[in-house]
C-alpha cells in the first residue's frame, strides 16, 4: 500500500510531489495545497515505500535506490491516472525526478528543490551528523510522528548515503537528456549540497532557471515558503 492524496482538480496537468530522503506525504504539510491554490492545478502527493504510512521497503537500501524509485514512478502515475505530470521534487525527490526525465519518461516540467546530482564531502558529513543526532537526541521521536516505520525510514536513507560505494553516485549522465523546462530552487545555506549542484544542472540540462535564496537551508518550501511559492507558481504558469 502506498499512502497518497489528491488535491484539487483531477484532470489536466498535475503537480506530482516527490519528497526528500526523510520526508513523507505529511511532511510536505500545507505546501502542496498552497501551490494548488496559486496555480489552479491538481496535485498528487505520496509517500514512497518505507516512508509515512506506506508499506515498508526492504533493507538495506541499495546505493541505486533513487534509480529504483524513478523506475517505479511511471507505474505509480499510471495507477493514479496521471498522464501530464509536473514533477515537484525535494532533495532525493529532485534526484528521482532527474533520473525519471533523463530516461525519456513523460513530464511537462521539473521543479527541483535542493537537488543532488553527485555527492559532496560536506553533504556526507551532514548526513553522518544526522546519524549521531538520531542516536542521541529526540530526532527519532520527532520523525516517528511522520513515519509508521521510523527506524526503517531513517536507516534506509542514512545507510545508503553513508555506504562507501555512494561516493561514486552521480547523475550527470542524465542531464543532457532532459528536454523539459527546469526550475531549481536552492538555499544558499543548504547543509547537504552546495551551489556546485545547481551549476552542474545548469551546464548539463536544457532550459534551466535557478533561484538562490538567502537565509535558506535545505528546505526552501519551509525556510522561505512565500518566495518558493511565488517562484514555483510563476514557473508553472509559464509551462501550462
Amino acid at each position: 500500500m502506498i499512502e497518497s492524496q489528491r488535491i484539487g482538480p483531477l484532470e489536466g496537468p498535475t503537480l506530482v510531489f516527490l519528497h526528500e530522503g526523510l520526508g513523507s506525504l505529511g511532511l510536505w504539510r500545507d505546501f502542496p495545497r498552497r501551490l494548488v491554490e496559486k496555480t489552479g492545478l491538481g496535485a498528487f502527493v505520496y509517500s514512497r515505500a518505507g516512508y509515512g504510512k506506506s508499506d515498508p521497503a526492504p533493507l538495506p537500501r541499495p546505493v541505486r535506490y533513487m534509480h529504483d524509485e524513478a523506475g517505479l514512478l511511471p507505474g505509480i502515475l499510471a495507477d493514479a491516472g496521471i498522464a501530464d505530470p509536473i514533477l515537484v521534487g525535494h532533495s532525493d525527490g529532485a534526484s528521482i525526478a532527474i533520473i525519471y526525465a533523463g530516461q525519456g519518461n513523460r513530464a511537462r516540467a521539473l521543479l527541483l528543490e535542493a537537488p543532488h546530482v553527485f555527492t559532496e564531502e560536506s553533504g556526507l558529513q551532514s548526513i553522518a551528523k544526522m546519524r549521531e543526532l538520531y542516536r542521541t537526541t529526540d530526532l527519532r521521536e520527532k520523525l516517528s510522528r511522520w513515519h509508521a516505520n521510523v527506524d526503517a525510514a531513517f536507516n534506509g536513507w542514512n545507510g545508503a548515503w553513508l555506504d562507501p560505494e555512494f561516493r561514486r553516485w552521480n547523475l550527470e549522465e542524465f542531464l543532457p537528456r532532459i528536454e523539459q523546462p527546469v526550475l531549481i530552487v536552492q538555499g544558499k545555506d543548504d547543509e547537504y549540497g552546495t551551489i556546485k549542484q545547481v551549476e552542474a544542472i545548469e551546464r548539463g540540462a536544457n532550459h534551466v532557471q535557478s533561484l538562490l535564496l538567502d537565509d535558506c537551508g535545505h528546505s526552501p518550501h519551509r525556510d522561505q515558503p512565500e518566495k518558493t511559492l511565488e517562484a514555483m507558481a510563476r514557473f508553472i504558469r509559464s509551462v501550462v
